[in-house]
C-alpha cells in the first residue's frame, strides 16, 4: 500500500509538472512567430533558431541525463526531481510577464539553458522511481499508465489553452509549474532507500570527505560515463534498444521540429488549430497507453507491441507529410493511439536488463542516446523544412522533411523485428559478475 501510494503522488506530480509545460505548446509557434517575423506565415529564420536550441539543448542533455540519472540511484530520486521542476519555471515566468521581441529572446536564452537539465530528467526519473516500485512482470503496464498520465496532462493542458488567451496561458503554466514542485516535495516519499541504495550514497559521501574534493568529484563523474558505457556493452538487447531509441527520437524530433511551421505555411494553422490537433493526439494516446497497452502486453508481449508502435509511427509521420487538406493532420492525429506504444515498451525492456539499483542509470543512458538524436536532427531537418518551405523549393513538396522523418522511424521499425529479449536480469547489475546475453 505504502508503494501505491508513493507512486499515486508521483503520478499526480507528473501530471501537475507536464501540464505545467504542455499548455504553452500550442501557442509558443505564434509567440515565436509574432516576436521574430510579425504578420508572416512563413519565417526561415524561426525555423533555424528553434533548431539551434534543440541542437544547444541535445548537447547538454546529452551529458546530463546518464549523469541525472546516475545521482538519482546515489542521492535518490526526489532530491534530483527538484532541479529540473524548479528550472522549468523561470523561462515559463518571462513569457508570463511579456512576449516582446526582448523578453523573447531573454526567454529564448534561458529556455535553452535550463533545457539542458529539464528536457527529458523529469521522465527519466520518473520512470526509475515506477522501476523501484513495480515488480518486472508489471512493469511495461506501469510504464504505459505513466505515460497515459503525461498524454492526459498534454490533452488537459491544450484543452485549457484553447479557451483562453496567450498571456493567460504562460501565466497559468508558470503556476502549475510551481504548486507541482512544491507537491512533489511534500507529498513524494523518496523511493531508493527501499532498495538499499542509500548506503551508497553515505559511502560516497564519506568518500568526497577525505582527499582533494575536486579530484574525487571529478572522478566520481568520469566514473559515471565509464558506467554508461558498461551499460551499451553490457548486453546485445541493451545495445539494440539503444539503437531503437536514436532512430525514433531522431524521426520524431525531425517531425516535430517541421510539423508546427508546415501547418502553418500550408493551412494557416493558429494556436486553436494547433490545440485541437495536440487534444487529438493526446486523447488517442491516453487512452491507448492506459486502456489497450495494459491488455495487450500480456497477449502479444513487449517486443512485438514495440515493433507494432513503432509501424504504426511510420504511417502516421508519413499521412502528415501528403496532408492536401488540414482535415488529412486531423486523420493523421488519430494513428497516434497505435503508434504510443513504442516508448514504454523500449523502456520496460530496458529496466529488465539491469539491477534494482541501475535503474536511473538505465533508464538514463537511454535518455542520453536521445538527446545524440536531439543534436543530429536540427542539422538535418531545419535545413529540409527551411528549403521546401520556401520558394526555393527544388520541387513542390513541402512536407519533404516529415517523409524523411518517417524514413528514420522506418529504421528503428527494422531493428526492433531483429530485436529478441533475454531473460530479465534485474536480480543482478553491470557491476556483478553475472553473466549476459
Amino acid at each position: 500500500m505504502e508503494k501505491l501510494s508513493g507512486l499515486s503522488h508521483l503520478f499526480i506530480t507528473v501530471f501537475l509538472y507536464n501540464f505545467s509545460t504542455f499548455m504553452v505548446v500550442p501557442a509558443i509557434t505564434d509567440v515565436t512567430m509574432s516576436a521574430l517575423c510579425p504578420g508572416q506565415d512563413e519565417c526561415s529564420l524561426t525555423i533555424y533558431l528553434c533548431g539551434i536550441q534543440q541542437a544547444i539543448t541535445g548537447l547538454g542533455t546529452l551529458v546530463m541525463m546518464p549523469l541525472m540519472g546516475n545521482l538519482s540511484d546515489t542521492y535518490g530520486r526526489k532530491v534530483m526531481l527538484t532541479l529540473p521542476m524548479t528550472l522549468t519555471i523561470i523561462p515559463l515566468g518571462i513569457l508570463a510577464y511579456s512576449r516582446t521581441a526582448g523578453f523573447f529572446y531573454a526567454y529564448f536564452a534561458i529556455s535553452t539553458l535550463t533545457s539542458m537539465f529539464c528536457g527529458g530528467s523529469v521522465a527519466c526519473i520518473a520512470l526509475a522511481y515506477v522501476a523501484d516500485n513495480i515488480p518486472e512482470n508489471r512493469r511495461a503496464s506501469a510504464f504505459g499508465i505513466l505515460s497515459g498520465i503525461s498524454s492526459c496532462a498534454f490533452v488537459c493542458g491544450n484543452l485549457f489553452t484553447r479557451f483562453i488567451s496567450t498571456p493567460t496561458a504562460f501565466q497559468v503554466a508558470t503556476a502549475m509549474a510551481m504548486v507541482s514542485l512544491v507537491y512533489m516535495r511534500i507529498f513524494l516519499k523518496e523511493s531508493i532507500t527501499e532498495l538499499g541504495v542509500s548506503t551508497k550514497a553515505t559511502e560516497n559521501d564519506s568518500l568526497l570527505d577525505k582527499g582533494p574534493t575536486k579530484n574525487v568529484r571529478l572522478f566520481k563523474i568520469l566514473s559515471l560515463f565509464q558506467d554508461t558505457m558498461s551499460l551499451l556493452r553490457s548486453s546485445s538487447t541493451f545495445s539494440q534498444a539503444a539503437i531503437v531509441a536514436f532512430f525514433t527520437s531522431l524521426g520524431e524530433f525531425g517531425l516535430y521540429s517541421a510539423l508546427m511551421f508546415f501547418l502553418k505555411a500550408q493551412f494557416h494553422f493558429d494556436k486553436d488549430q494547433f490545440a485541437d490537433l495536440m487534444i487529438i493526439n493526446g486523447v488517442a494516446g491516453t487512452i491507448s497507453q492506459m486502456v489497450l497497452m495494459p491488455l495487450l502486453v500480456p497477449l502479444i508481449g513487449e517486443e512485438k507491441l514495440l515493433a507494432t508502435g513503432l509501424f504504426f509511427s511510420c504511417i502516421h509521420i508519413v499521412l502528415y507529410s501528403i496532408a492536401w487538406s488540414s482535415w488529412v493532420a486531423y486523420a493523421a492525429a488519430m494513428f497516434s493511439a497505435l503508434a504510443v506504444f513504442g516508448g514504454p515498451c523500449l523502456r520496460s525492456i530496458v529496466s529488465k536488463q539491469i539491477g534494482p539499483s541501475e535503474q536511473g542509470k538505465a533508464q538514463g543512458c537511454i535518455a542520453g542516446i536521445a538527446s545524440v538524436a536531439n543534436i543530429v536532427s536540427p542539422l538535418v531537418f531545419s535545413p529540409l523544412t527551411a528549403l521546401f518551405l520556401s520558394d526555393n523549393a527544388p520541387f513542390q513538396f513541402p512536407g519533404f522533411s516529415i517523409l524523411c522523418a518517417s524514413f528514420v522511424v522506418m529504421i528503428a521499425f527494422i531493428q526492433s523485428i531483429w530485436m529478441r529479449a533475454p531473460p530479465p536480469i534485474s536480480s543482478c547489475g553491470i557491476s556483478s559478475n553475472c553473466v549476459l546475453v
